[in-house]
């Protein structure tokens, strides 16, 4: 099967650090390589891939310092798609909603995941005038705001098998979190939970623009008044595996509608298990008692740091390996490629004003 996969351009396929779609489509793209099909990815230029690349923008957009705004690049890049599409047997968006309006005469050989949050109110509108778009959800959970739209189903989120080793002993006896600094995520309730179990904590995430307020009038100064608390900052894939694989527990203390949640199956790739807020898709990722630990305030999460660090990490390693591999992922988006409604018959090429061939400098 022929598939395209467009994928967003703020972060390179894979992410140098931080960027859960575009790891998570860079992840699918490789194991659809690798099972045989011919896949075209759309992305930026610094990407990675055994696909064909289509690179969209010199260097990802959020690394790019000439890059002031995101949009007039997006749509170059869906003029691009728009131009080829009749050479896919299947579209696979992962850049949210910008597309819609764009795909009307192939929407039947297009699907779309959704990989944020939805239950802002202004979104409402778009998916009640676009009813019909074929949508795939990251979790169940995630649906609960939506108008009725065209689900064509859930695919939980997919790791490679082997790129997080397991890890028996971990060496380090901390609690772990790592994400965005961000009010959602809450990372105010990380540091209290360690300081009332005595544990630990360290703290790996990034500080986006939008949340320097929070960090400088907040988190800063907690880390700053708790010895225990050590804030490593940004960190790159291969420092993942360590960081998450040598800590007792992640701390996962949301409390937003989390869509999914890409940090939880990475610290079961690598046999850690989880303490979660029991918030959004949280109920449908860990397995209670076996893979973490689920609770509904810090009291109850401190209570439990004990028992979470006891839990067998063969049996953490081994649900991530029944629910949340690559190649399980991969499978289930082809079910739903075969099922939709356009697959297999091409449209002819789409009249383009400008249908040059394209030139990725124009989005540099």
């Amino acid at each position: 099967m022929k598939v395209a996969q467009i994928a967003p351009l703020a972060e390179s396929v894979p992410p140098k650090f931080y960027g859960g779609s575009e790891r998570i489509v860079s992840y699918l793209t490789e194991e659809l390589v690798g099972q045989g099909h011919d896949v075209t990815l759309f992305a930026s230029g610094d990407s990675v891939t055994r696909a064909r690349l289509v690179p969209c923008s010199d260097i990802a957009l959020r690394l790019n310092p000439a890059v002031k705004e995101h949009l007039p690049h997006q749509l170059v890049m869906l003029e691009e798609v728009g131009r080829r599409a009749h050479e896919f047997d299947v579209l696979h968006f992962h850049i949210d909603l910008l597309h819609f309006p764009l795909i009307r005469d192939f929407a039947d050989r297009t699907v779309t995941t959704l990989h944020g949050r939805l239950d802002l109110p202004d979104l409402h509108r778009v998916y009640e005038t676009f009813p019909d778009i074929p949508l795939v959800s990251i979790s169940n959970n995630q649906r609960r705001p939506m108008p009725p739209v065209n689900w064509r189903g859930t695919v939980y989120h997919g790791l490679p098998i082997d790129i997080l080793p397991f890890t028996e002993k971990p060496k380090g006896h901390y609690l772990a979190f790592l994400g965005r600094i961000s009010p959602e995520k809450r990372p105010d309730r990380a540091i209290d939970i360690a300081a009332r179990a005595g544990m630990p904590l360290k703290i790996a995430a990034k500080v986006d623009e939008v949340d320097t307020a929070y960090w400088e009038k907040v988190i800063e100064p907690m880390v700053k008044s708790h010895p225990n608390v050590e804030f490593v900052g940004e960190i790159n894939e291969p420092q993942k595996a360590d960081f998450l694989g040598n800590a007792g527990a992640l701390l996962f203390p949301i409390d937003w509608a989390e869509p999914f949640g890409l940090v939880m199956i990475e610290a079961m790739a690598c046999g850690t298990p989880v303490i979660a807020f029991r918030c959004g898709s949280v109920p449908e990722v860990i397995d209670e008692g076996v893979s973490g630990i689920l609770v509904d305030s810090v009291l109850e999460a401190a209570e439990n740091v004990e028992r979470v660090l006891i839990l067998d990490r063969g049996k953490v390693r081994a649900a991530f390996e029944r629910r949340f591999t690559a190649d399980r992922m991969a499978r289930d988006y082809m079910d739903i490629y075969r099922q939709l409604s356009g697959t297999g018959s091409k449209a002819a090429p789409l009249p383009r004003a400008n249908d040059q061939p394209f030139d990725r400098k124009v989005v540099a």
